[in-house]
């Protein structure tokens, strides 16, 4: 979400109604309806990005993304253009690689030539190491190495992806619920490769409860009981990190819209300072939720491979 464009357009809000006096009712309609429509991109995907630029009294201006022939599949047309989203997520991905792969890079040159890395380097390095000693590695169980890469993966992505929606001109892609739907998909996947792996033909004791400690007929009907359970727990792991990392990005900036949106109903400038104030400092707390919120998808991730694996070993 763009701050940039909010406060410009609340500048608009404001001076709005005096411009509005020399216009006929129907242009005041068409005005105010104007008004509404500018709030809802910022929290919705689009075929257009925002770039700076002087927009009649605007600092934003949109350019509309290429659309491409709908492709069919199963008999169903799907869209697969590029969308405001996508491109973030490009972007994302860029980000991850240009950062790590220059900070890999520095901290082998720094070390070749003082011993240690330093600077830009040395930050990097730490945030990695954390994420891998303390936060992957622990919870993965033993001989978890190989999947810390993965882990460090998603914390990266998701944390530049989250930063991208609180910069001007930028969109949050990680408030888009079918990104975090296909970020928990993958860890799924990505859970019950590891748990197959580690368990062999065990790995069907998570899925079908077989206790043979108890009376067959005791046995058969925790089967019939416990085994939909067993099932839907394993659905409900990846869609607890899609709800949770969807509502708390999409949830702070549904707050500030609503803050920017009181100079909107008030129209005044007096009014508008305080919940101008506010906003900042919504979005100063964002900042730390975009990091708790990657850290905490990492977190579960990490968890759920490890409790899968723990039963093997």
């Amino acid at each position: 979400m763009s701050v940039v464009r909010l406060l410009a357009f609340a500048f608009l809000a404001v001076a709005a109604p005096l411009r509005a006096q020399e216009h006929a009712v129907p242009a005041e309609a068409g005005a105010h309806a104007k008004e509404v429509d500018i709030i809802t991109p910022h929290i919705t995907d689009a075929h257009a990005i925002d770039y700076p630029c002087w927009n009649h009294g605007s600092l934003v201006c949109e350019a509309e993304l290429p659309r491409w022939k709908p492709i069919n599949i199963g008999g169903h047309l799907v869209d697969i253009s590029p969308t405001k989203h996508v491109v973030m997520l490009l972007i994302a991905a860029a980000l991850c690689c240009i950062v790590l792969i220059t900070a890999a890079r520095a901290h082998a040159r720094h070390t070749h030539t003082i011993g240690r890395p330093k600077g830009f380097a040395a930050g990097i390095e730490a945030m990695v190491l954390y994420i891998r000693q303390e936060v992957a590695i622990p919870n993965l169980g033993p001989h978890g190495e190989r999947f810390a890469p993965f882990i460090l993966t998603l914390f990266f992505f998701i944390l530049f992806a989250n930063l991208l929606g609180l910069i001007p001109y930028g969109s949050t892609a990680t408030g888009n619920i079918s990104v975090t739907a296909t970020l928990a998909i993958i860890t799924f996947l990505v859970i019950e490769a590891a748990g197959i792996r580690a368990q062999g033909i065990g790995y069907l004791n998570t899925i079908f409860y077989w206790n043979k400690e108890l009376p067959i007929v005791m046995r058969v009907l925790m089967f019939i009981i416990m085994t939909p359970v067993e099932f839907i727990g394993k659905l409900t792991k990846p869609f607890a990190l899609m709800i949770r990392l969807f509502a708390n990005m999409t949830a702070g900036h549904i707050v500030v819209l609503a803050l920017i949106g009181l100079i909107f109903a008030f129209k005044s400038y007096v009014i508008g300072v305080a919940p101008a104030l506010v906003a900042v400092a919504i979005m100063m707390l964002e900042l730390f939720v975009a990091f708790l919120q990657a850290y905490i998808f990492a977190l579960l991730a990490a968890v759920f491979i490890g409790q899968i694996r723990e039963a093997h070993h």
